[in-house]
């Protein structure tokens, strides 16, 4: 897999958005679900990415419309909601979004699936 070469523009947005939401790592991220077991592990990449393989559990709702989807499928704006996408740039301006909507406690994960399979995390594909 190529490594990806992120435009200043968008790495000024990511920055912002990083600088007003919470992050946790990996081992961040296992405490909060083992701590909170309704918590919810999202997967923003896009669909041939989830599709393509995801940690096993995660919910997915592509950052394309999480702002669409997100109080349909989860209501409840206090919500623990962990969000990650390849490696934690997506998932920050997710993380962002939804505590603009409201949402109030969100978190991104740093690293990204990226990080979660380097862990050995389990992995599944499909849907």
């Amino acid at each position: 897999m190529a490594a990806h070469t992120h435009g200043e523009g968008f790495l000024k947005i990511v920055n912002a958005s990083k600088a007003r939401v919470r992050e946790t790592d990996i081992a961040g991220a296992d405490a909060r679900i083992a701590a909170n077991p309704s918590a919810i592990l999202v997967d923003v990449r896009e669909d041939d990415e989830f599709r393509t393989e995801h940690v096993k559990g995660a919910t997915h709702i592509g950052k394309g419309v999480i702002e669409r989807d997100i109080e349909k499928l989860v209501p409840e704006k206090a919500t623990e909601l962990l969000l990650y996408c390849g490696g934690g740039f997506r998932s920050a301006l997710a993380a962002d979004a939804l505590q603009q909507m409201g949402y109030t406690n969100v978190v991104s994960v740093d690293g990204g699936f990226k990080a979660f399979k380097a862990s050995g995390k389990e992995m599944e594909s499909g849907d």
